[in-house]
């Protein structure tokens, strides 16, 4: 089970390009708070994560109360939560509304000259919907602002080449261009993702980091890859060939809760994606997700939700 993949699909990510920036120095944005961008980019989306791929140049970006960090050519910042945040040839300059400098609305990303006359930057800013009622573990472990090298990687060059062809294929009206656009915009989103995990310093804590660890990964890879199997820690540490003390400490000093606290967690996030969708009953959901007995279901849902899954759904989800 690739459980990266498996969480991602949980939070129904969702994303585009929407600026094609031709910035002269000195120039400088402001992006707003993620609630704020969605009414621009995506209305009614719960959550956005913003990125900026700088295909030229070198630019500085800052969220709010936070430090200045500072992008090269093949870099991505990334804004995985929604912070607000400036980019600009420096930061000293007063910043203009995002909204000022593009229309979000407009599909075919012809690119737009900003700024002043100085140094050359190519920028390229995409933005990422996904769910955000749910506990889930990605998100909760990743940094307000970070930047990934995108050309050091190995399939850099080629979403590189595929941006560029897809602002190509936008300017030029060709049908299809947005789903394509959307499709790349997701598979950066993904690789930033994966280049952040795997540059992380070895002693990071958190989930991520299990992700890396061989004995945590395998574990995880268990519990995702069949949730409604009457795990234990033994049956997992007898799978993964380890003593039952090690995975546990193990697991629970990298990922921050114990194994069996993780799998519930996980189940009742599981459980609330299929109420969204209104997918059966009550029952049919908690045997979906391990529960035998739908009112120690109820229970566990309430625990981390607040409220019993009908109530939940009823509510809209959340």
């Amino acid at each position: 089970m690739d459980v990266l993949s498996d969480v991602l699909r949980t939070i129904r990510l969702e994303g585009a390009l929407f600026l094609n920036g031709d910035m002269h120095a000195p120039w400088c944005f402001k992006v707003p708070k993620g609630a704020h961008m969605a009414q621009l980019l995506r209305p009614g989306a719960q959550r956005l994560a913003i990125c900026h791929l700088v295909l030229q140049g070198e630019c500085w970006a800052q969220v709010d109360g936070g430090e200045p960090i500072r992008a090269h050519a093949g870099d991505v910042i990334a804004v995985p939560h929604g912070d607000s945040h400036v980019v600009g040839s420096g930061l000293l300059q007063a910043a203009v509304d995002v909204a000022h400098v593009v229309n979000p609305r407009a599909p075919e990303l012809e690119r737009i000259r900003y700024g002043g006359n100085g140094d050359r930057t190519v920028l390229v800013c995409s933005w990422f919907a996904y769910e955000g009622d749910a506990p889930n573990p990605l998100m909760a472990n990743i940094p307000r602002l970070f930047t990934t090298s995108l050309r050091s990687r190995p399939a850099g060059p080629w979403i590189e080449q595929s941006v560029n062809f897809v602002l190509g294929d936008a300017a030029s009206h060709t049908p299809g261009s947005e789903m394509v656009a959307a499709k790349v915009a997701e598979v950066l989103f993904a690789e930033v993702l994966r280049g952040y995990i795997e540059s992380m310093p070895a002693n990071n804590p958190g989930w991520l980091a299990g992700l890396r660890d061989p004995h945590v990964s395998r574990c995880l890879a268990l519990m995702h890859g069949d949730p409604a199997r009457n795990w234990t820690v033994d049956a997992l540490a007898q799978e993964i060939h380890v003593s039952r003390s090690v995975l546990a400490d193990r697991f629970a000093e990298l990922v921050g809760a114990p194994p069996m606290h993780y799998l519930t967690r996980w189940r009742m996030i599981l459980a609330a994606g299929m109420l969204r969708k209104d997918q059966g009953n009550l029952a049919r959901i908690a045997e979906d997700v391990g529960y035998e007995s739908e009112a120690a279901f109820n229970r566990a849902f309430k625990r981390e939700y607040g409220v019993s899954p009908g109530v939940w759904r009823q509510n809209g989800a959340g």
